[in-house]
């Protein structure tokens, strides 16, 4: 299974929603990619910008599959990739 980086966006605004209560609408996610340090993503909510390091990006994608795909995945099962866009590679 693969996740697009648009779901990767959409699971990212649904998790920084839920923690601060807000609408998945009013989150903005920048997905990041750097030789150094490697898949991020910038949050702006609330007028606030944060960084989500590789493993709160896997987390994210973790609980959008439980909820929007009904699929419970491991942390050692996915795999972020870089290859014309950022995409999440799945194994279950």
């Amino acid at each position: 299974m693969i996740l697009t980086m648009d779901e990767i966006i959409n699971a990212i605004c649904l998790h920084i929603a839920e923690r601060k209560q807000i609408r998945p609408q009013d989150v903005q996610v920048e997905l990041l990619w750097d030789e150094d340090t490697g898949f991020s993503a910038e949050v702006t909510a609330q007028g606030r910008s944060q960084y989500l390091v590789e493993s709160n990006m896997i987390e994210a994608i973790m609980r959008y599959l439980q909820s929007e795909y009904d699929v419970r995945a491991f942390r050692e099962q996915i795999t972020l990739d870089l290859d014309e866009e950022i995409t999440a590679q799945i194994n279950v």
